[in-house]
């Protein structure tokens, strides 16, 4: 039975690894983690069949002009703050009461479900998994919940062995999960209707990732130009700029000698400063993250201020956003393999992209003011990064 326990804890472990890689990709430990961890999401995206785990179902990388995905991002940093603040709550009555010698925990958090304690890392589980949306994410969420709730079970057969008459009244006064009233009004005291609702929940959410992909590719702020050619926006403002200009930028020379017939590309057009542009393509150390050795107030901005480092909420060291002759922005330029004629396919999940070049232009009267060619893979080497 301890091996048992063992085994559930460590896969709750192995799920807020994986949940929190956004936070250990930017800290100095980055290297050490992804040693180990990238040959897993790599062997994964190797597969025809299981490389949609690797990929992501929400934006990430684009600030989201839809009100819907504010709102879903903006959750998700609630749920994982309250999660965690649950958490602590539950851990603080139950260590205080052994430090006190009080015995067993029933009231405050107690006196409403059995097991705060796993209900709010569940709930910060979830908030994880819209904060860092890729799909293993959300497929090991659910393996999680049916974690705790294994571990809700044993706990609960080894208190009855314990105290048999003090915990069956406890029980009968509490919900596992769910406060006993709430858990009684929605038929959820029945151990079939527990069951089928685990069920249901486990299909939403599983498939809700793949509905949330889907309606994100729709929203993005995107440009074509006939089949195999689109740029998309960081900044949801910039797409009038893309209207104007990018048919005036596609035939400077420096571009138009790049651009192969055939071949699809996918263009991001954005400010030079943006942070998250290692995650495109290796543009410099200076957008290697985990280079930075900011990592606490990166991650208090991400989890607090979802949309500050979006708009380049940290700056380069170089300069700013724009000129005296006005604005300038950054066009990383990826080539993509396995694209249909339709631009939203330059986002598919089995796609292959590859960083081709980036150019950096006074966008007004298109004065180049940079041209590199670019690495293949992005500021954290091989890593499967976002899309969008």
């Amino acid at each position: 039975m301890a091996f048992r326990g063992a085994v559930l804890r460590t896969s709750v472990l192995a799920y807020f690894l994986l949940a929190l890689e956004v936070l250990i990709m930017i800290s100095p430990f980055a290297g050490f983690f992804y040693a180990a961890f990238n040959p897993v999401l790599l062997g994964l995206a190797g597969s025809s069949a299981t490389r949609w785990l690797t990929a992501f179902y929400l934006p990430h990388l684009v600030l989201p002009g839809d009100p819907f995905l504010v709102a879903v991002r903006v959750a998700g940093s609630v749920l994982t703050v309250l999660g965690l603040a649950l958490f602590l709550l539950g851990a603080v009555q139950v260590y205080l009461a052994k430090l006190l010698g009080l015995g067993a925990v029933t009231g405050g958090l107690y006196a409403l479900v059995r097991h705060p304690q796993y209900l709010g890392l569940e709930a910060a589980g979830l908030g994880l998994a819209v904060l860092w949306p890729r799909f293993l994410t959300a497929v090991l969420w659910v393996v999680m919940l049916e974690v705790y709730a294994l571990l809700a079970r044993d706990e609960e057969r080894r208190m009855l062995a314990a105290s048999p008459g003090l915990y069956r009244a406890y029980q009968a006064r509490t919900g596992r999960f769910l406060p006993a009233g709430l858990a009684r009004a929605v038929g959820l005291r029945s151990p079939a209707r527990r069951g089928l609702a685990a069920l249901g929940l486990a299909l939403l959410a599983l498939a809700a990732p793949f509905l949330l992909r889907a309606y994100t590719v729709r929203h993005l702020t995107l440009w074509s130009r006939g089949p195999g050619l689109a740029a998309v926006a960081i900044l949801p403002e910039d797409g009038p700029l893309m209207a104007h200009r990018m048919e005036d930028l596609l035939a400077l020379p420096q571009v138009r000698d790049r651009l192969a017939p055939g071949r699809a590309q996918l263009v991001y057009v954005l400010p030079r400063e943006y942070v998250m542009q290692g995650l495109i393509a290796d543009t410099g150390g200076d957008w290697r993250l985990y280079q930075r050795h900011r990592t606490l107030g990166m991650i208090t901005g991400w989890v607090f201020h979802p949309f500050a480092h979006l708009r380049g909420g940290h700056h380069h060291p170089a300069g700013g956003a724009g000129t005296a002759e006005g604005p300038v922005r950054r066009f990383i330029f990826v080539g993509v393999e396995g694209a249909g004629a339709d631009p939203a396919s330059l986002f598919a999940i089995e796609a292959r992209r590859r960083p081709e070049f980036l150019l950096d232009a006074q966008v007004h009267d298109l004065k180049v003011l940079d041209l590199q060619d670019l690495p293949p893979g992005s500021g954290w080497g091989s890593v499967p990064a976002p899309v969008f």
